[in-house]
């Protein structure tokens, strides 16, 4: 799964990227959590945006938010079959704009030590999403998405089975193409990175804290042996939050 991630290249790095028409200025983020309004690209009627929506997919027939689950990933597998995404699979794709994202190890006797995984070159990491706009019973509108999710690749399944699906930068023109690419066909883009692709180095348990937002998150700590890590705390998934 995708559970934080963050965004700290500069917001002219992320336009010429993507190549959307908005100029928003937003500060760097360093511990992006659920639930808070997070940056993504799609393209409407060919035309690509930048838009905030809140992290935490609810699909249009939900009648109320509260009795939903936060539902932050989706996996590509199911995706097309489940009653919650299978149309956004078909009509609403998007990319979230981010560098990297955190995951912790799992496993018995394992400790929960974080890590940060970028890309071995820097550039921004391309997150596959799905996105729905869930309108309320009073008029209002909240547009929400989730990060789609693969098997994990070579690098990654050394912490955890899952990861996110990182298109290939050559792929993100037809993820969002929902035109002419079927929900079949962008599927087959979803799957798990190259292994040179990654970096993914251990930093300190205070991402845990989503209160601490600071570029010392990303700071690599001294590699720890798997069997001699020490546990930390389950991470802390807010209700709410703020990005920009």
């Amino acid at each position: 799964m995708c559970g934080r991630f963050v965004v700290v290249s500069p917001p002219e790095v992320f336009r010429e990227t993507y190549g959307y028409p908005e100029q928003p200025n937003f500060p760097p983020r360093h511990n992006v959590a659920p639930t808070q309004p997070v940056p993504v690209v799609t393209a409407e009627h060919g035309r690509r945006r930048f838009v905030l929506m809140r992290w935490g997919f609810l699909p249009a027939w939900v009648e109320d938010p509260k009795d939903f689950p936060l539902v932050i990933n989706a996996r590509i597998e199911t995706a097309a079959e489940k009653p919650s995404f299978r149309n956004a699979l078909r009509y609403r794709r998007c990319v979230f704009l981010a560098d990297g994202f955190y995951e912790w190890r799992r496993g018995a006797g394992r400790g929960r030590a974080p890590f940060l995984i970028r890309r071995a070159d820097r550039r921004p990491m391309a997150l596959a999403g799905l996105w729905e706009t869930w309108s309320g019973k009073d008029g209002s509108e909240i547009d929400t998405a989730a990060i789609v999710t693969c098997a994990a690749n070579g690098t990654l399944a050394a912490i955890h089975e899952r990861m996110p699906a990182i298109l290939d930068p050559a792929a993100v023109g037809s993820w969002l193409d929902i035109r002419e690419v079927d929900a079949g066909r962008a599927a087959a883009l979803c799957r798990p990175c190259p292994d040179a692709w990654l970096d993914l180095d251990p930093v300190g348990p205070r991402v845990n804290d989503v209160r601490n937002d600071d570029a010392g998150l990303m700071e690599v700590q001294a590699a720890v042996p798997v069997r001699e890590a020490a546990p930390v705390p389950e991470p802390e998934v807010p209700r709410q939050g703020s990005l920009f």
